[in-house]
């Protein structure tokens, strides 16, 4: 048994405890007098991105089963231990075989715990980072022939509202997918229509969508007039601007909010030429675009666009929620992950007061 001591995060406070671990698993947790050092030092549950493609130089649709497990361990030293691998638009043969590859890494790497697919359900307006060429019209019978190749870990879907189709695959298909509206022209109406017919997650809130306006709220609006939905945040300090994270979670609060990375493979890696989806993109620093400047995801891991959103202003047990608990929950996995209690995995992080990383313990 190991015993790990310091300010613990539990539900929504830090108190002084001890999480004692054995067998990757918490077996107690307990108050406890602190050490001078150990006063110096917070404990959080491991962090859940939901929404990821890549890091290390790979990415998910490579379909490359030692590029998948270096993107596993990058992100499990980087504070991630429960990890979606997330698709992008193409071919169903080329995705299936993305999710088979999954799978098979799956079986051996705890650290995989479903799989988001980002497209192809989607806005040729809307495609951002996207390739058009591949965008096709909602298919429940792909869907399930994509998860029964994953083994059943395909979980999120993004989908398009407008797109034809778009509701009868929501309605059909709601009990097995977390239906998420994505890369859209949507106005309310018709957002709320999907929210009605069971899509209740929004992809990367903001972005790939019509803006806010008094008289054409949007997809913004429609979640905000929603109470039983979460939305994604990239709070890379790229994508959001920081005082939008700030009234976001204002708005929704941290069991709303759910912080993503969407990383590519450019993620902890030199600046330079990389791709995502099959397109050429350019990364500087934080910043990864599409050649005609468009932002191609992000190059910052999760724990990062968790301390940039403290940083932002963001409580700290807010955004801790918000890359931890609720997307656990979101995600259908809250049982085994997503916070600090006796039977849970032992995925934990430790932290200096500064929210540096010092060491990761996790079950995988």
């Amino acid at each position: 048994m190991e015993s790990i001591r310091g300010y613990v995060f539990l539900k929504d406070v830090f108190l002084k405890g001890q999480v004692d671990i054995e067998g990757g698993k918490i077996i107690a947790v307990k108050d406890a007098n602190l050490t001078e050092e150990e006063e110096k030092q917070y404990i959080i549950p491991g962090l859940v991105d939901i929404h990821t493609h890549g890091c290390a130089g790979h990415d998910t649709c490579d379909g490359d089963e030692e590029g998948l497990r270096a993107m596993l361990k990058y992100q499990r030293e980087h504070g991630t231990t429960s990890y979606f691998p997330t698709t992008m638009t193409f071919h169903e043969d080329k995705i299936t075989d993305v999710v088979k590859n999954i799978k098979k890494v799956a079986e051996t790497d705890k650290t995989v715990k479903g799989i988001y697919l980002e497209g192809p359900f989607i806005s040729r307006e809307k495609c951002g980072a996207q390739n058009p060429d591949y965008i096709m019209k909602p298919d429940i019978d792909m869907l399930h022939r994509v998860n029964e190749a994953s083994g059943g870990l395909c979980r999120f879907v993004a989908i398009a509202p407008e797109q034809d189709g778009a509701m009868e695959c929501i309605k059909a298909g709601k009990d097995e997918f977390k239906f998420s509206i994505a890369h859209t022209t949507a106005d309310y109406d018709k957002a709320k229509e999907a929210i009605d017919a069971g899509a209740n997650h929004i992809t990367h809130f903001f972005n790939a969508m019509p803006g806010y306006t008094h008289r054409a709220p949007g997809v913004i609006g429609a979640a905000m007039d929603t109470e039983d939905i979460r939305v994604e945040l990239i709070s890379d300090g790229i994508h959001i601007h920081p005082a939008v994270v700030r009234n976001t979670f204002k708005y929704f609060g941290g069991d709303r909010v759910i912080l993503i990375s969407d990383s590519m493979e450019a993620t902890g890696m030199k600046d330079g030429e990389y791709a995502l989806g099959g397109q050429k993109v350019i990364v500087k620093g934080r910043l990864a675009t599409l050649e005609n400047g468009t932002i191609a995801g992000s190059a910052s891991n999760l724990f990062d666009c968790l301390t940039t959103a403290i940083k932002m202003g963001v409580p700290k047990e807010e955004a801790i929620k918000a890359a931890t608990s609720t997307p656990a929950k979101e995600a259908g996995i809250f049982d085994i992950v997503g916070s600090i209690e006796a039977g849970k995995n032992a995925d934990i992080l430790v932290l200096d007061k500064d929210f540096n990383l010092k060491k990761v313990y996790t079950e995988a």
